[in-house]
């Protein structure tokens, strides 16, 4: 009997591309939408291209009447709220930059997803990520790059369990874009020069600091500038408009280019320096997750190739466990706007070796 998939379809077309391959492959094919926006007018539906919202589901139900398999809308709001909405807005008021998709990843689009998935009697989850899963010698699941690093999306996934990876297919992995175009294309789908979702889904217009202060109603304070040595150099806006790294939009003229170093929320203060300044060697980390391997042991150190941020061209560094779920990387180059909130994810080779969340330098 063949196996039951169940694609997670957002309307777009790396996912229905997933869909046919794996249908071609001989699987029993059943897309699904997850529903995980709140609500949505037509305006922001049209706009938002995004991965999950009301108009995904025409196109995805479209793909699905085309490749002729079941298609089903699952509501996931609640759990998005609490794992990507407030967790973002929780990490925002820390003073932390956080990386929504790999939440949603994580514990919407894996563990929601297939929890209910195993429910209707499914084997597998599948998506149209630009990632391969792969068993290695070790008997361990891990995530390889794509086909093209172009589009890997690994650095988003690293958090995903062993048990998930061992119930995932991500049949576009092996594809370049283009490829996965072309396909769609061939096959008559309507979604094949769809324009890929950009920014964050539930944030469409791209400002955090007015939808964090919708949503504990009530306005972020202003607050100084500063620099490291506390001279008040200027006011701010908030602390929910910068990030670590920033450059742009600060507002300040100090006769020379300046970065945001650091975000102090129990005092209101935004930290400014030079770029000198937000140049470091090393980084902590915590809530680790291990991939190609089972664990680091305390004092053990690696040398392993790391990416700091999605766009971030990585960079060699030696990681040692200092602690029981706490990791410092030691880069081999200065590395610019370690962001507290962001992930570090590791490499070995083509594999994700594992990862965990930026604490501090």
């Amino acid at each position: 009997m063949a196996k039951k998939v169940v694609v997670g379809m957002s309307g777009g077309v790396d996912s229905s591309v997933a869909a046919y391959l794996l249908k071609k492959q001989g699987y029993d094919v059943i897309g699904v939408t997850m529903q995980i926006w709140q609500d949505e007018d037509e305006f922001t539906q049209e706009k938002n291209g995004g991965c999950c919202g009301l108009s995904a589901v025409d196109d995805a139900r479209r793909v699905a009447d085309r490749l002729e398999i079941p298609y089903y809308v699952m509501n996931f709001k609640q759990e998005f709220k609490k794992n990507v909405m407030d967790y973002f807005t929780a990490e925002y008021l820390k003073g932390r930059t956080p990386n929504p998709c790999i939440a949603c990843n994580r514990y919407v689009k894996w563990e929601s997803l297939l929890k209910r998935s195993m429910d209707i009697g499914a084997d597998y989850i599948a998506t149209g990520h630009y990632a391969r899963i792969e068993k290695l010698p070790n008997g361990r699941y891990s995530l390889r790059r794509s086909a093209t690093l172009a589009k890997d999306q690994t650095y988003a996934l690293y958090n995903l369990t062993q048990e998930q990876l061992k119930r995932t297919l991500m049949p576009v992995g092996a594809y370049a874009k283009e490829e996965v175009r072309e396909i769609a294309e061939k096959i008559g789908l309507r979604v094949a020069n769809k324009p890929d979702s950009q920014d964050i889904c539930f944030v469409p217009d791209g400002n955090y600091a007015e939808f964090i202060e919708e949503t504990i109603e009530k306005k972020i304070p202003e607050g100084n500038f500063v620099l490291s040595d506390g001279t008040v150099v200027g006011r701010h806006k908030g602390i929910t408009h910068y990030t670590v790294g920033q450059r742009k939009g600060l507002g300040l003229s100090l006769g020379h280019p300046v970065f945001v170093l650091e975000i102090r929320p129990e005092t209101n203060e935004v930290v400014i320096g030079s770029n000198e300044e937000s140049l470091t060697y090393t980084l902590r980390a915590n809530q680790l997750n291990f991939m190609s391997i089972e664990d680091l042991k305390e004092g053990e150190k690696i040398r392993v190739f790391a990416k700091i941020r999605y766009n971030h061209k990585g960079a060699w560094c030696e990681v040692e466990r200092i602690g029981e779920d706490e990791v410092r990387c030691t880069f081999e180059e200065q590395q610019r706007a370690v962001t507290p909130g962001q992930a570090v994810v590791f490499y070995d080779g083509d594999y994700v070796l594992g990862g965990g969340t930026i604490i501090g330098e």
